[in-house]
């Protein structure tokens, strides 16, 4: 499990803004929740419940971040600003993990036994991120922000989007056949009505018309 000094030195090394030690222990909510964790967590596996939720509970009010004691947290992860974070109670996070504020490693509600995601070592997870069911993110993997993994991801890969999928892997962009232009049904109406006044004009005999919307629109006839 992890330690204080691997928790500390995580942080000075990957927020730019820290600017002391000092400063990390008494002001960071994202250190003081995983200090707090590793408390509980240690009542937790010695099957003393209660205070271990109680411990979980402080924290939450103290830090806004919601950190389950029954989850398994490995040394030297990153909690930058972590308001709105949730890890549940059979994740397990790895060594070296960035998470930001508002990322959810939690369930679907359909699952039992293990039920949350299984992170890698050394893989960032960015705001506002949801990594959902008993999933495993490969080490050194990023998760875009705002996105939602319903699926594992392998090693190295960078995720982006609703659902999660996989656009680099091991460095190399990932060529998909997913056609990604989603309709705009205010666009197509203006495609439309354009191309009926180009109609009109031509019966008349008016030759102003400019058709010059996209032809990646097509208006019904």
């Amino acid at each position: 499990m992890g330690t204080f000094r691997s928790d500390l030195q995580a942080a000075l090394d990957r927020d730019p803004a820290a600017k002391s030690k000092a400063e990390i222990i008494f002001t960071y909510g994202g250190f003081k929740a995983l200090r707090l964790y590793r408390r509980a967590h240690w009542f937790f596996t010695h099957r003393m419940h209660f205070i271990a939720r109680a411990i979980s509970a402080r924290a939450r009010r103290r830090t806004g971040i919601d950190i389950h004691p029954a989850a398994k947290i490995g040394n030297g992860v990153f909690i930058d600003h972590g308001v709105g974070l949730v890890i549940g109670e059979t994740t397990e996070i790895g060594d070296n993990v960035t998470l930001y504020q508002g990322v959810t490693l939690g369930g679907t509600g359909k699952d039992v036994g293990k039920r949350h995601p299984t992170i890698g070592n050394n893989v960032m997870i960015s705001a506002g991120a949801k990594v959902l069911g008993p999933v495993t993110v490969g080490e050194y993997s990023k998760i875009g922000a705002g996105s939602v993994v319903l699926k594992d991801i392998p090693p190295h890969s960078t995720v982006v989007g609703v659902p999660g999928r996989v656009v680099r892997l091991r460095g190399e962009k990932v060529v998909s056949d997913l056609d990604q232009k989603l309709p705009d049904p205010v666009l197509e109406e203006f495609a439309r009505l354009n191309k009926r006044i180009c109609e009109l004009e031509k019966r008349l005999d008016v030759h102003t018309c400019q058709y010059t919307i996209s032809q990646d629109i097509k208006p019904e006839e």
